[in-house]
């Protein structure tokens, strides 16, 4: 039986879960329709920096986009309640499978009949997760990079998702300002993090072998193909934690990956090195950033 896209989708809540660095930039994005949009964390720490980040970026985004209107982030600490009627469950947990997989259970049996269900995974594919859910039509990939700054989002099926899921977000996300590229079959990464991940771990690498300094690289990589976007500065932003989890599942994907891009990540990380939320990485920020 073919899935039932929601309806009033204007009107509906959102659910965004875990309140990290990507959740609350999601959340960020689809509060610019009006509706609620609803931070799910289980650390009050965590699910009230998300929010406040959200509320104080939301006037810039809103300047952006004509038309948009400003809707209003609430965090939450109850799953049921923060996924009462909303049309759009968007999972924005650490790179752990199993923790994904136990949320998808709990997703599947809380969450409305018609709410479409999609994974923020930067390394996993949502067929992973596919038996944790009775229905997979209603199951995806929904990969955000890091918006605001970068719009892109990329729509990759759970190998059973109803054709007509892919298309609704295709139609509706471009009113959020972001930008939808549909990946056309299962691809680890999906598009431009197969790429990114072979830039990512050069880089690394290069720092690693004591080739170049990371200020080094991002100068000569920024002069050389004109982006205003720096390797270490983006893993910086991202958090070296969880660049650290990406690489360590394509290394269990792909054996015999070099080992040592992920031994200077856990060197950095043991030393408290996170990147911008931690308030150094490869660059020192002065205090903790969001």
């Amino acid at each position: 039986m073919t899935f039932k896209l929601p309806e009033n989708i204007t009107r509906r809540p959102i659910a965004i879960l875990g309140a990290g660095t990507l959740g609350r930039r999601i959340a960020l994005m689809l509060a610019t329709r009006g509706a609620e949009v609803r931070l799910y964390a289980r650390s009050a720490a965590t699910r009230d920096a998300g929010v406040a980040y959200a509320k104080e970026q939301l006037p810039a985004v809103l300047a952006t986009l004509p038309g948009s209107r400003g809707g209003t982030v609430v965090g939450f600490d109850d799953l049921a309640t923060a996924l009462k009627d909303a049309w759009l469950v968007v999972e924005s947990l650490p790179e752990d499978l199993d923790l994904k997989k136990d949320m998808f259970k709990r997703i599947d049996a809380l969450s409305e009949p018609d709410a479409i269900l999609a994974s923020n995974s930067s390394s996993y594919s949502s067929s992973a997760l596919a038996d944790c859910v009775k229905d997979p039509a209603r199951l995806l990939n929904t990969h955000f990079l890091m918006p605001p700054a970068i719009t892109p989002v990329e729509l990759m099926s759970c190998g059973r998702t109803d054709p007509a899921v892919i298309q609704l977000l295709v139609d509706a996300l471009p009113g959020y300002g972001l930008t939808p590229y549909v990946v056309q079959c299962e691809s680890m990464g999906f598009i431009f993090n197969r790429i990114w991940a072979a830039i990512k771990r050069e880089t690394l690498a290069v720092v690693a072998e004591g080739v170049a300094s990371a200020e080094t690289v991002d100068a000569i990589y920024n002069q050389a193909t004109g982006s205003q976007f720096s390797p270490f500065r983006l893993m910086d932003a991202v958090g070296l934690d969880v660049v650290l989890s990406i690489e360590e599942n394509y290394a269990r994907q792909r054996p015999g990956l070099p080992e040592a891009t992920r031994t200077l990540l856990k060197k950095m990380i043991a030393e408290g090195r996170l990147g911008m939320k931690s308030g150094r990485g490869f660059y020192d920020y002065g205090s903790s950033g969001s």
